[in-house]
């Protein structure tokens, strides 16, 4: 009983232990990107490699390991993945780097902190999910998903005494060209827009992902798929953007390395990890560890760019983790409820199927001795 107890329990925390590697990814792209994209490196070409890269990487799983996913392949399936690579994949990346262009890598990732809001509204609206918010459950999804976007606000917008760094010394943005302090209002306003724009793609990749994966239950050829539309969409977009080849050319340095961790980790792994974390516990789950990335960046910060740890920063990080722990309780309380009702509405079907079976099996026989009732009934 006790080693039954221990697989369970291992296997309830996959999901959990799974999006914190997605989002330790995902924070080492944002601080690769971030440097890259500040030493002139043309943002269509830099997507382009990305989803060529993962593509290159994910492909052949699926076809080692998922070839019968081929009968499944419908018209709507490759819509679904169409989608798919749109908003999880080209639009949503093309968007990101841009902000992340104009913006600090910080305001950047804390707008996507928006994301549990937008797609708890999102869900609710196309009634994939009930706010029951008169339940505890559904009050603690919704205050947690605001208690995680106001930590992650007041980490932005706050930064008060400074209190510490953990810095190595080393400045790895001391050769690139940082925007000037007097930067125009509306470059500001637009990254900011771009940030928003991405959040509201990635609530959509997330729920065009779930309602996909009901209909082809197939995680490396999701990945596949999804990168695969991405990459097309990518270099066509590229190629009407950007004239010069020269751009194209990838050397040994700093860009391959980015280009080839965001398509094989990022764009590789970490589709395959959330295409399984989605169909398990739901857009909602997966949508709620994103302000992880947000700590992450900001420690990552203070130890590789030599920023401090502000009162702001604490705060907003003490926040963000409250945040997402009350919106998982909520989720996993709602979650226990439904297999308890399940479990309980099983046991009278069974009872009354029994019953019923054996009713007929008398009826068929007709008349037959009180002993052979009493033996029967025993049984059942």
């Amino acid at each position: 009983m006790v080693n039954l107890f221990n697989v369970e329990a291992i296997e309830s925390a996959k999901p959990v232990l799974l999006m914190i590697v997605v989002q330790s990814i995902y924070a080492l792209v944002n601080i690769m990107f971030k440097i890259v994209i500040n030493d002139g490196t043309s943002l269509s070409i830099l997507i382009a490699y990305r989803f060529i890269f993962s593509t290159a990487f994910i492909v052949p799983f699926a076809i080692l390991f998922e070839r019968k996913s081929v009968h499944s392949l419908t018209g709507r399936v490759i819509f679904q993945a169409f989608l798919c690579g749109l908003f999880g994949g080209s639009l949503q990346q093309n968007l990101y780097v841009k902000s992340l262009a104009l913006v600090s890598t910080t305001y950047t990732v804390a707008m996507l902190n928006l994301i549990p809001a937008i797609t708890y509204i999102m869900v609710v609206s196309l009634r994939m999910e009930k706010p029951n918010l008169g339940t505890s459950a559904g009050n603690a999804k919704l205050l947690g998903t605001l208690v995680g976007i106001g930590g992650a606000m007041i980490l932005t917008l706050y930064k008060g005494r400074r209190l510490f760094n953990w810095s190595m010394h080393s400045d790895l943005l001391q050769h690139a060209s940082s925007p000037p302090q007097g930067a125009p209002a509306k470059s500001h306003m637009w990254g900011i827009m771009l940030a928003l724009a991405t959040s509201f793609n990635f609530s959509l990749w997330f729920i065009i992902q779930s309602k996909m994966t009901q209909n082809f239950p197939w995680h490396y050829s999701i990945a596949a798929l999804t990168s695969i539309m991405s990459a097309i969409q990518s270099i066509v977009y590229a190629l009407c953007t950007e004239r010069y080849r020269s751009q194209w050319k990838l050397d040994w340095n700093l860009r391959l390395l980015t280009v080839a961790s965001a398509g094989i980790l990022a764009s590789g792994t970490c589709f395959v990890l959330l295409a399984w974390c989605v169909r398990l516990k739901g857009p909602l789950f997966v949508s709620a560890f994103n302000p992880l990335t947000l700590l992450m960046v900001a420690l990552a910060g203070s130890v590789l760019l030599n920023e401090y740890i502000t009162i702001g920063s604490l705060i907003g990080a003490v926040l963000i983790v409250c945040g997402l722990y009350m919106l998982l309780w909520g989720k996993s309380k709602e979650t226990r409820k439904v297999e308890s009702e399940i479990m309980s509405a099983k046991g009278p079907i069974k009872c009354d199927s029994i019953h019923i079976s054996n009713e007929k099996k008398a009826a068929s026989v007709g008349p037959v001795k009180s002993s052979t009732l009493n033996n029967t009934s025993g049984k059942v």
